[in-house]
């Protein structure tokens, strides 16, 4: 199944598709489409979560594992950190990211790619209604830097195996 989403708020479209996600047929993970997951299951979940999981990799190439707080705004996932901390240390040499939700029965693993956004740089009106949503959830609002998380495969399941679903995106 493909459709086009409009993954940025308005700014870009790009093509998503949905399906099995690919394993060892032991798990048993129906082939047929029928129990895919739609995707407003990952919008509703993510922007109801408190705490994710982000993964980075280290300067070495291991990886690196820390909570964070993040709001799902505008279609898009965003978390952000201090300058100083080791995950946003590693995204400025390395932009891969795998956000997860720290539910381990109901997933949703997002993989792919940090956009920083900063003041002055950033579209101030994104800015805004990011530090607005993170007011209303946190009670604070978050300044910058913060990342914008662009999907290139999402995998969920409320019921495993029988609703395991794949997004994968497409290029701009």
């Amino acid at each position: 199944m493909t459709n086009t989403a409009d993954r940025d708020g308005g700014q870009t479209e790009r093509e998503m598709t949905r399906s099995r996600p690919e394993t060892e047929e032991s798990y048993g993970i129906p082939e047929e489409s029928d129990g895919l997951l739609p995707w407003s299951f990952v919008e509703e979940t993510l922007a109801d979560d408190r705490n994710y999981w982000v993964s980075t990799t280290l300067p070495d190439g291991r990886p690196h594992a820390r909570p964070v707080w993040g709001v799902w705004v505008d279609g898009t996932m965003h978390c952000g950190g201090g300058e100083r901390t080791r995950w946003v240390r590693n995204l400025a040499q390395n932009p891969a990211i795998t956000i997860h939700r720290e539910d381990a029965e109901t997933v949703v693993i997002v993989e792919g790619t940090a956009e920083r956004y900063m003041e002055g740089e950033a579209d101030p009106e994104i800015l805004e209604r990011i530090d607005d949503a993170y007011e209303e959830k946190y009670g604070i609002r978050h300044g910058t830097p913060v990342f914008a998380i662009r999907p290139e495969r999402v995998l969920a399941w409320s019921d495993y195996p029988s609703d395991a679903t794949r997004w994968t995106f497409g290029s701009e």
